[in-house]
């Protein structure tokens, strides 16, 4: 290939770009780079391909390209070739090659093997599923992962499963004084066994009903009062926001993430712990 022709096929690539024609944008830079595949401005177009694949979730290819466009990218200097490849590589459960990655980034993790598995505090994650959205918290497990620790009240998902997101911000929550990321969920990485139930209580107290969520806590079940449900249209839930964990007092709908029997046995003890202003019905499954 003449770089004459080069050079038509990047600006033909370019224009694709910018119309966010990712597949044939990815296309047209990956032919100019069968030729050109370490010219002074390779890495940009190795990136810009693999990065297309990444917008059209294309996980294989985001990796295989991605990986060229890391290894002519200067290391701990933040360079995004590395954050792209980390997120595919994670996809893709190549460890190695995502602890490589964030390391080539500039992100130092505990060292190890295999899955990773650090303690990196919490964020929220957008998810989105069929079109529904909502924002919930999440345990980051690496710079992409995270453990969700709210009950959805989206069909289908559901308490501890672990969700892959992306690495710019869309959002921010304040939380006691600290601000959280809030990302957008890529896709459900580990699905969770965890089902949802719906109850009803009636809470004599703020306390009584804190006393119920922190007791499903305490044996690693999730529990989300309506209460604590805020609805934001799309817009705004991509601003920044006040967090606050609200409970009320009085009857309102509860959601649990736990099996119908154990569930059942925790509402039992957390009713009996008082005489008076504890009670539940209507265990239902949910999801």
């Amino acid at each position: 290939m003449r770089k004459s022709e080069a050079r038509e096929l990047l600006r033909q690539a370019r224009a694709a770009w910018d119309a966010e024609e990712w597949l044939r944008s990815a296309e047209l830079y990956e032919q100019v780079l069968a030729h050109y595949p370490d010219e002074k401005s390779s890495a940009e177009w190795w990136y810009d391909a693999a990065l297309a694949h990444k917008f059209l979730r294309s996980w294989a290819k985001a990796y295989d390209l991605g990986r060229e466009a890391a290894a002519r990218s200067p290391r701990g200097e933040g360079d995004p070739a590395y954050w792209n490849l980390g997120i595919a590589a994670t996809i893709q459960r190549d460890w190695a090659t995502a602890r490589d990655a964030w390391a080539g980034f500039g992100i130092e993790l505990p060292d190890g093997e295999g899955e990773i598995e650090a303690r990196l505090g919490h964020a929220c994650v957008r998810l989105d599923t069929g079109g529904e959205r909502e924002v919930v918290w999440i345990e980051r497990r690496c710079p992409t992962r995270g453990r969700v620790i709210n009950v959805p009240i989206t069909g289908g998902r559901r308490y501890g499963e672990i969700v892959v997101h992306d690495g710019a911000p869309n959002g921010e929550r304040i939380f006691e004084g600290t601000t959280y990321p809030v990302f957008d969920e890529l896709l459900l990485f580990e699905s969770s066994d965890l089902p949802t139930l719906e109850v009803t209580v009636s809470a004599g107290e703020d306390a009584d009903l804190r006393a119920l969520l922190e007791l499903f806590g305490e044996h690693g079940y999730g529990a989300e009062p309506a209460s604590a449900v805020r609805m934001l249209c799309a817009c705004c839930s991509e601003g920044t926001h006040e967090q606050e964990r609200t409970v009320h007092a009085g009857a309102q709908q509860v959601s649990l993430a736990a099996p119908e029997e154990d569930a059942r046995r925790l509402l039992e003890r957390w009713a009996a712990e008082t005489a008076l202003g504890r009670s539940w019905s209507g265990l239902a499954l949910v999801g």
